[in-house]
């Protein structure tokens, strides 16, 4: 037991620094020697006339009587110091252990420190508790110089540790936390605490002149400061409120909050720890209870398990969610308190609007929203494509930060495997000729974005695997999930690994816990239900009161134009009015697309409440999903320089007035129903997919005119009258057919995407209705039809075409696809032409590489070292020229077809062959009138129609 007054802490058991172990085996016969080093400029240009700055290391060297060592370089001395110690150590085999300290080495620490805090030494000093202390002495009566438990709890980092050190649960339990601290001060002779009461005081009268130096430390702000701060209610089904604290200059602010509180004094006054920031003053304030724990006889074992102690407020659910702590009753969340650096008060406000960020940033789904400032336009993206693509915070780095928002240790990220030439397509031997067909002057650029590009589920691109383990500060594992796909470098694994988890939490994180485990094997995520519901069961608390609006569809805020008007929307998009001329360049997949946009919360009857947010410039990359489904859905159908307006169903209240701002307060006594989001969207600008940048960097005309133009010729020199393109995508092919007099009588496409197909009937409508008479403009067509539907699928209505097309479409099936594929289009539709065109993947070296060596044995080395990317994150596959062939043999076999082989951006019979490989199937058998034997199916869905006959009546 310690007495009297302790002037400063013992530290005889304190880890020892590698420095402090070298000082007690040699003493003075330990030689530090510091030298400066100056840091290269690595600006790459010598011979600068203006004189370059270099940054100062430091570089240690220790020299000892049996040897001498010398550390790296390091910003600071003493890090340069420490480092030369530690490599003397072990190149003397002396291991650097921790001297733990024993239960009762710790409990006498604890005392002495908190001895120590009431001495005139300590309030001589610089420390955040000084302020207390003041204001502890400018009382009068019997509570001057009584200072609360929760204060030295709260603000002495050393006393923290201390009792950690003693129950690790202390950290999470306020209430644990001080009754060690009561227990403590009553192990002290110097200090006092009264039972049932939570002060602790100065046995003996602090000197009279540092009393008087503390009273006369006057504050030199304002006569009072107003401090905006948040009331949490303990029930949920209360709104969160503001509320403003008067503070006067020489009034203790924790006097302040014990009366918004209503609890008799501020030694009542419980207090979290820091809420967001470390280094943040937000706090979490609430009341004890009227019959404290710390009554005599209730031992520390009972106070750690404070759930079940009748004593205690309801739990406070939102406030426990946002402390990770254990809080009980109502709370008031404000930033306030003193701090080192200045005499005076130190606040800031906190507003409703802050909140709910703060809130929603703990949501996985939240975290990304924020990083962009996008709350009410960014989703969590499906997937992670290429580095240059992807916005804000990486996936790894999203995962690492809601953990420690949730009080979870780090993830634990595991890689296996590695890079192997088995775990790709073979590439053939004569591939060592490879030589670069084309050039542009922007392909180095072109390659080195390439060259961050991230691998997806691509069929053998490497043999890489990743697992993560979420933990528990026990280290017990909350959630395990083991990539089933394999990627070419650990950092794809991880970060794809990573999104995984993430949108499997933002999904599931409120559902009820009988239910996680079955959901969590269905997307591969191991849960561990204990462990979960520890960490997360005050989640569905939380979020179990979300006001939704009702969504009123009857509401129209434009007309959609008489020429769109059997386009069908989706994704919720009601009311869609597009204003401006189609400029003719559409965001396609893969494209980054830059628009600005502002979101108004509009009230029932149309009425504009407020403005919620607007972003000059946002840009997100088309088909990933990180943005929500209506905007998607609007901006594609949308091209540069237009404008457009849509409504949308709001989101929880949670992201309404976390975007709300300084309207936040007004809006949050506002009910949702009835009300509806109105988006104003404008599309600034279109960055082409990378795929289409690389083509265009290395190809004149770019890759995809030239598979066009190839097919426009067996077009013409077939004389076709009628055509089906497989795949059509956004109408590239069916526009290029208006450009140029041909034989075709009759166009249709076939496409999975209603959106990329509405893209395409705005290309075509125009053009072809430009005329009542489309033969005057060198056009023979008289219909066009574009259907929804898979081209795995047979219509009935499209059998026996002249000629079929399916141009870079394959790659995006999985291989089993491509071969139903094949063999559906020859068996049922039976056209008397096919084209088919895909990725050579021999060629992407060419794509990838932005220089290649000059001998064939170089060459060689580099290509077995590692396998090469797909060209596009979607390709399930990528065929070399023998599997391409093997299949299109295996199938024109089959169905009495001939196959010849072909293709473009390249020179046939030179290695590695063309860019694009194409083969060109035509039907042996002459053409059945008959459909198949009468099969009249028709499982095709007509989103857009088109005839000459229609087009002349509208005129």
């Amino acid at each position: 037991m310690v007495t009297g007054e302790v002037p400063h802490i013992s530290m005889k058991k304190a880890v020892l620094t590698p420095k402090a172990i070298v000082h007690e085996r040699y003493g003075s016969n330990a030689c530090y020697k510091i030298e400066e080093v100056l840091e290269s400029g690595g600006s790459g240009c010598p011979g600068l006339v203006i004189p370059q700055h270099h940054k100062c290391l430091y570089r240690c060297c220790l020299e000892l009587p049996e040897f001498s060592i010398t550390s790296d370089t390091f910003t600071r001395k003493k890090d340069a110091e420490q480092s030369a110690a530690k490599l003397a150590l072990e190149k003397l085999g002396i291991q650097l252990t921790k001297n733990k300290l024993t239960v009762q080495e710790t409990w006498d620490e604890l005392v002495a420190r908190l001895s120590f805090l009431f001495t005139d030494q300590f309030l001589s000093s610089i420390h955040p508790l000084i302020g207390h202390f003041r204001a502890a002495f400018h009382r009068e009566g019997d509570l001057c110089g009584l200072v609360p438990v929760s204060i030295l709890a709260t603000c002495d980092v050393k006393l923290k540790s201390l009792c950690k050190s003693i129950s690790p649960k202390s950290e999470l339990n306020p209430f644990l936390m001080i009754a060690l601290l009561m227990k403590a001060a009553g192990m002290s002779g110097s200090i006092s605490t009264s039972e049932g009461e939570l002060w602790i005081w100065k046995q003996n009268l602090h000197s009279s002149d540092i009393i008087q130096t503390l009273r006369n430390q006057q504050s030199s702000s304002a006569e009072s400061i107003d401090i905006e701060a948040i009331r949490i209610p303990c029930s949920v089904e209360k709104p969160v409120e503001t509320l403003t604290l008067n503070v006067s200059s020489n009034e203790y602010y924790m006097d302040v909050i014990a009366q918004r509180l209503d609890v008799r004094d501020c030694s009542r006054v419980m207090i979290s720890r820091p809420v967001g920031k470390v280094s943040s003053e937000m706090r979490l304030y609430f009341s004890a209870p009227e019959n404290p724990l710390l009554v005599s006889g209730k031992s520390l074992e009972e106070l750690s398990d404070v759930n079940g102690d009748a004593n205690l407020e309801p739990l406070n659910a939102r406030a426990s969610y946002f402390s990770n702590q254990n809080i009980y009753g109502d709370a008031i969340l404000a930033t306030v308190g003193y701090t080192r650096k200045s005499e005076d008060l130190f606040h800031e406000d906190v507003s409703l609007s802050t909140y709910y960020r703060m809130l929603i940033g703990r949501m996985p789904n939240g975290n990304y929203k924020l990083s962009r400032d996008a709350i009410l336009a960014a989703e969590l993206p499906s997937a992670f494509t290429t580095r240059s693509n992807w916005r804000g915070s990486f996936p790894r780095d999203l995962l690492c930060m809601f953990c420690r928002r949730h009080g979870l240790l780090e993830p634990n990220f595991s890689t296996k495997g590695t890079s192997s030439l088995e775990a790709r397509p073979v590439i053939l031997e004569t591939c060592k000729k490879l030589k670069l067909l084309n050039s542009a002057n922007d392909i180095e650029c072109a390659n080195e974005e390439a060259g961050d590009a991230n691998d997806e589920d691509s069929g053998g691109q490497g043999n890489v695997q990743c697992e993560i383990a979420v933990l528990s500060k026990e280290q017990d594992v909350i959630i395990k999930y083991s990539t089933e796909n394999s990627f070419r470098k650990p950092n794809d694994a991880i970060q794809c690994a990573a999104l995984k988890v993430l949108r499997w939490l933002s999904n599931e994180l409120e559902m009820p816990m009988e239910k996680l485990s079955s959901f969590g094997d269905i997307h591969g995520i191991h849960v561990y239900p204990h462990h979960f519901s520890k960490e997360f069961s005050l989640c569905p608390s939380v979020h179990k009161v979300q006001q939704k609006s009702i969504f009123k569809k009857s509401i129209s805020l434009g007309s959609v134009p008489v020429d769109w008007s059997n386009i069908r929307q989706e994704n919720g998009v009601t009311s869609l009015s597009i204003e401006g001329p189609y400029s003719g360049v559409s965001p396609s997949t893969g494209s980054l697309t830059c628009i600005s946009y502002v979101v108004s919360l509009m009230g029932e009857g149309g009425h504009r409440i407020e403005t919620l947010e607007t972003k000059d410039e946002f840009e997100f990359e088309i088909g990933t999903g990180a943005v929500i489904p209506q905007l998607e859905a609007c901006i594609t159908h949308m091209s540069v320089n237009q404008s457009a307006r849509f409504i949308a169903e709001p989101p929880s209240k949670d992201f309404i007035l976390a975007a709300a701002g300084e309207s936040a307060k007004s809006l949050s006594f506002l009910s949702l129903q009835g009300c509806f989001l109105e988006y104003f969207v404008k599309v600034l600008q279109i960055t082409e997919p990378l795929e289409d940048r690389m083509e265009q960097a290395l190809f004149s005309p770019p890759l995809s005119k030239q598979r066009v133009e190839y097919a426009l010729r067996h077009i013409n020199e077939s004389h076709a009258t009628t055509l089906v393109d497989f795949g059509c995508g956004s109408g590239s092919l069916l526009d290029s057919l208006l450009e140029l007099p041909t034989a075709l009588e009759k166009i249709v496409g076939v496409d999975l995407s209603r959106k990329s197909l509405c893209r395409a009937a705005k290309i075509l409508h125009p053009k072809l209705s430009m005329s009542s008479d489309p033969t005057a403009q060198g056009l023979g067509i008289r219909s066009a039809v574009l259907y929804d539907g898979s081209i795995t699928d047979f219509d009935s209505r499209l059998y026996g075409f002249d000629i079929g097309t399916c141009l870079e479409v394959i790659e995006h099936m999985k291989e089993d696809e491509a071969w139903k594929f094949g063999d559906i289009v020859l068996s049922s539709f039976c056209p008397r032409i096919l084209i088919v065109s895909t990725p050579n993947y021999e060629y992407n070296p060419v794509l990838q590489r932005t220089s290649l060596p000059n001998k064939e044995e170089d060459l060689e080395e580099k290509m077995n070292s590692e396998p090469f990317r797909f060209r596009n994150h979607d390709h399930k596959f990528e065929w070399t020229r023998e599997q391409f062939n093997h299949w299109a043999s295996s199938v024109a076999l089959r169905h009495n077809y001939s196959v010849e082989f072909s293709g473009v951006g390249g020179t046939a019979g030179v290695e590695p062959g063309f860019a694009s490989q194409i083969a060109v199937f035509r039907r042996n058998t002459p053409y059945q009138a008959e459909s198949r034997n009468g099969d009249s199916s028709e499982g095709y869905e007509v989103i857009w129609e088109w005839s000459d006959i229609m087009s002349r009546c509208a005129l």
